[in-house]
């Protein structure tokens, strides 16, 4: 039996796609302009990624984090951030807030962690976090949705 060949969703509609892209791109704009850092915005794609499973985006991302200069060590803590020192008072307010809202079917974004969020984060970076991770997690479902390849 053979396995069926996937549609892969970013091309049969391109334009929707096209305009996750450029939703993407003013969502790095908003996260800019509020302040947070570029490497934190990448480990926030990548944690969405790990909890969501999506291979193809995880290394995009990893890269993506390593070009910017990130450490390979706050790469490979991440699933258990805070359990480590290597994370900002900021970045555990972003990282927390990206994985309530990833896991947002496990219970909403509980008033605990939106208060941790608000207790560092400005008003402006809550959102921009929340845009981040709401745009990462809809590319993790086209990318697992349609099997994007991820090899050697």
């Amino acid at each position: 039996m053979t396995e069926r060949q996937r549609v892969n969703i970013g091309e049969q509609h391109q334009a929707a796609y096209k305009a996750l892209i450029a939703l993407s791109s003013k969502v790095d704009e908003a996260a800019a302009a509020a302040g947070l850092d570029p490497l934190l915005v990448e480990l926030l794609r990548i944690r969405a990624s790990q909890i969501n499973g999506c291979a193809f985006c995880l290394r995009m991302h990893t890269r993506d984090a390593l070009k910017k200069g990130e450490s390979p060590d706050r790469i490979a803590v991440l699933p258990a951030w805070e359990e480590t020192d290597y994370f900002s008072e900021t970045d555990r307010a972003a990282l927390r807030l990206t994985e309530a809202i990833t896991l947002v079917a496990q219970g909403h974004v509980s008033d605990e962690d939106f208060d941790a969020a608000a207790d560092v984060l400005t008003a402006e970076q809550i959102s921009a976090v929340a845009w981040l991770a709401t745009v990462m997690n809809a590319f993790n479902r086209v990318s697992i949705t349609s099997r994007y390849h991820v090899g050697s």
